[in-house]
């Protein structure tokens, strides 16, 4: 799966969601799966950040934006009935960072674990409509650019979302819109709000040699 994103964001004063420019992802995973049961995949993504001061008027800080570049696998569990999946996945990540002209940023690279819990729930028999329920928690240690330091291996954030994803039998894409609520940090969480739409194309060079069965769940 290859695919591209950009993201927008609003001021903690605004409700615009498209006020102002807050990601680019660049990403290419390969999956296979064994069994039926067991699903692996290997990633390479390439993400570009804006960040912001955290107080008003909220304008771009002294480095404007954080690159970064990151390796990733996945383990999945499926099981699965006529109508329900259930797939529990564990995802182990590499992350290194640059500034915007690719020298050191604060925060040199950061191994991530993230644990999900998914289910996936037809809606119809000709399973082409799906709603796509998810829990997702993420620990982290960072390597800083100070000599010697390290952060403590610890729980960071947890995500849960809601998709919902059509899939026409005679076209070869997947249409989903969905919210994740991102709570993030342990001893004072707060929270932060995403509203995502997403367009998969399903190989339509071959899209005529086979014959759609079920709606993939989304995967990031």
């Amino acid at each position: 799966m290859s695919y591209i994103g950009v993201g927008r964001k609003s001021n903690p004063d605004n409700y615009d969601p498209f006020y102002k420019p807050a990601i680019f992802v660049l990403n290419q995973e390969f999956y296979h799966q064994s069994r039926k049961t067991w699903q692996y995949s290997f990633a390479l993504s390439y993400r570009r950040q804006d960040e912001y001061s955290e107080n008003s008027p909220y304008e771009h800080d002294k480095l404007r934006s954080k690159q970064e570049f990151r390796l990733y696998s996945r383990l999945s569990y499926i099981l699965k009935t006529s109508y329900i999946k259930f797939v529990p996945t564990l995802r182990q990540e590499f992350r290194k960072f640059y500034s915007p002209d690719f020298k050191n940023a604060d925060e040199n690279f950061q191994f991530r674990s993230r644990f999900r819990l998914q289910i996936v729930a037809s809606l119809n028999k000709a399973k082409t409509q799906a709603v796509t329920l998810s829990s997702e928690q993420l620990f982290s240690v960072s390597k800083e650019n100070t000599p010697g330091t390290w952060t403590d291996f610890n729980y960071r954030e947890s995500r849960f979302s809601l998709y919902y994803s059509y899939s026409p039998k005679t076209l070869p894409f997947i249409f989903s819109i969905g919210y994740m609520n991102n709570l993030i940090g342990r001893k004072n969480p707060y929270n932060v709000h995403y509203i995502a739409f997403d367009i998969v194309i399903e190989n339509p060079f071959k899209f005529q040699k086979r014959s759609k069965k079920n709606i993939k769940e989304n995967f990031e």
